[in-house]
């Protein structure tokens, strides 16, 4: 190794641990087959594809070549309900990929769920595919510690997500971690620096650590992401033709609902302030909210999705709209599956459940509506949107987001945040995608002189 090769080693841009591909079907677009190719070769790796650009059969391919290569097992690793559309995608490309839900290995690619992966055990396999990745995304979560665990001695690891980490990109480490890259906490304080002046994270007596970029960081900090990962909104992103991936209209409406009753000693509804204040405006609006949901919903004749976040919302707006079905937590797993199903199908026109149960990994083309009731958290509404908003759907997709007086702070840190996001995917596509390879160093040829008194 000369001195040029040992500097780029230490940019802690991630090496390629992967191999040739040794299997492509005929089947993927072009800009499928490059991402396939790049991630096979690149070994460990992340994809950050939007919504139905073809992450499935990404993932498919790259756990097939895999499994020939190394001569050994692949665990896919998905969401609740999706296990079974991941079989039928990989009949779709002639790739055998079977269901597992004891723990037991099933074929050469196992499919199962987050949430039986303490069943199974890592010595069996020889690669690991995450597929909805931004599930990594809590550094103090138990799920996020299982999975970098159970993948900590693989050599073959593939992350798949839309939403990385849509408006804190600081969290990427979590991913790099996962891959076995650099350590999430190294991340921060190599590339960051925070208001206290520390490498503490998240609170500390009371007040929210916040982290920006060290001076001329941001460069290198992008550079080494795309080390080991790739971003695409659409085709055009990496060189491709748009053909085919240009999504329908998206239209939103906001539905401000005031209270039935008025404020003690107060004129008119103040807003909600803080977490508390907001969870008690919340509960004291759910009739007028699920009133105004039921007079959008019930006068439509195609399918909604009707998402909400408490139990109370979801079994009154149960009882209040026509044809309709509710997914909740009580529900067991195959009876989740089963009324996912009846909604795929046409057997029921409305669907109700939360976005922490329905809004990741399931297609819902066959639907252009649904309501919102309004949360701090931008990933779950942006998941939740892309049931629908998705390439494949042929209609303009409309959402109605539903909300209090006194909850409008809560919708305005919303739309705070889906711009954070913009602005992130903007660095991924573009830095990361401009500087995909990584960079040689620029050999300087001036001599040096030393000083008089050396």
């Amino acid at each position: 190794m000369d001195y040029e090769d040992f500097l780029l080693a230490k940019t802690s841009i991630g090496e390629s641990s992967g191999f040739k591909p040794v299997f492509m079907p005929d089947c993927l677009f072009d800009f499928q087959e490059y991402l396939a190719d790049w991630a096979i070769r690149k070994g460990r790796c992340a994809i950050f594809a939007d919504c139905g650009m073809g992450k499935t059969p990404i993932e498919l391919v790259w756990a097939e070549n895999v499994a020939r290569k190394a001569n050994g097992k692949v665990l896919l690793l998905t969401v609740m309900a999706v296990t079974r559309q991941m079989e039928k995608e990989g009949e779709k490309f002639g790739i055998k990929a079977t269901r597992s839900m004891d723990g037991k290995p099933n074929g050469n690619i196992t499919v199962t769920n987050y949430e039986k992966l303490h069943m199974f055990n890592p010595d069996d396999y020889v690669g690991v595919v995450a597929d909805e990745s931004s599930i990594l995304k809590n550094f103090d979560g138990s799920r996020k510690q299982e999975i970098t665990a159970f993948t900590r001695k693989m050599k073959y690891r593939l992350l798949a997500s839309a939403t990385p980490s849509p408006n804190d990109f600081t969290e990427l480490g979590t991913s790099s971690e996962c891959l076995g890259y650099m350590g999430y906490i190294d991340m921060l304080n190599k590339y960051f620096k925070n208001n206290m002046n520390n490498s503490a994270r998240g609170r500390m007596q009371g007040e929210v650590i916040k982290w920006r970029f060290k001076g001329h960081a941001e460069e290198a900090f992008w550079d080494w992401v795309a080390g080991w990962a790739i971003a695409v909104r659409k085709p055009s992103d990496i060189g491709f033709d748009d053909n085919g991936f240009i999504l329908p209209e998206l239209t939103t409406s906001e539905h401000i609902v005031e209270h039935k009753t008025r404020q003690e000693d107060h004129l008119f509804a103040l807003p909600a302030i803080g977490l508390n204040e907001q969870r008690k405006e919340r509960r004291a609006t759910i009739d007028e909210r699920c009133d105004k949901v039921s007079e959008i919903v019930n006068q439509k004749k195609d399918p909604s999705i009707v998402w909400c976040h408490m139990n109370d919302e979801g079994d009154l707006l149960e009882k209040w709209l026509y044809d309709s079905v509710q997914i909740s937590g009580k529900d067991s797993d195959a009876k989740k599956e089963e009324k996912f199903l009846q909604f795929l199908n046409g057997d029921v026109k409305v669907l109700i459940t939360k976005p922490k149960i329905g809004a990741w990994g399931l297609n819902f083309q066959h639907c252009n509506h649904m309501t919102f009731f309004p949360s701090h958290s931008f990933e779950q509404y942006y998941q939740a949107v892309r049931r629908c908003w998705r390439f494949g759907q042929e209609k303009p997709v409309h959402v109605d987001i539903i909300t209090s007086e006194g909850e409008k702070g809560v919708l305005n840190n919303l739309q705070r945040k889906e711009q954070d996001a913009i602005n992130m995917f903007k660095s991924l596509t573009g830095k990361v995608l401009a500087s995909a390879k990584p960079k040689k160093l620029t050999k300087y040829t001036n001599k040096m002189e030393s000083p008089p008194w050396l």
